[in-house]
């Protein structure tokens, strides 16, 4: 792992976007909120936090770092999903792996 010890602590940010292709019934399901097993976006959200929170043990060689913020958002479109994470932090090293992990 790189020596960070010496940097000063810095605000940073990343963005990661992913889009998700589907069949438009299944669009249509998330959408609506009528997937069977339940709010499947909402269930994203709380996944893709988490998963933003315990990047450093997910992920070889990333220093573990206090978020100060991770935001998920999921945008539903006709055949697809967009997510689009945004990880913020006030640290010595970036937040891109939280971002992508997310």
């Amino acid at each position: 792992m790189v020596d960070v010890g010496d940097k000063e602590p810095t605000r940073r940010r990343a963005v990661a976007r992913a889009r998700i292709e589907m069949s438009p019934e299944t669009a249509l399901a998330l959408a609506g909120g009528t997937v069977p097993k339940g709010d499947v976006l909402a269930v994203a959200r709380v996944a893709g936090i988490q998963a933003a929170k315990r990047t450093s043990e997910l992920v070889p060689l990333c220093h573990p770092l206090m978020l100060s913020s991770v935001v998920v958002d999921l945008e539903v479109g006709e055949s697809h999903v967009v997510v689009v994470a945004t990880v913020e932090t006030v640290e010595r090293t970036g937040v891109e792996m939280e971002a992508l992990t997310a």
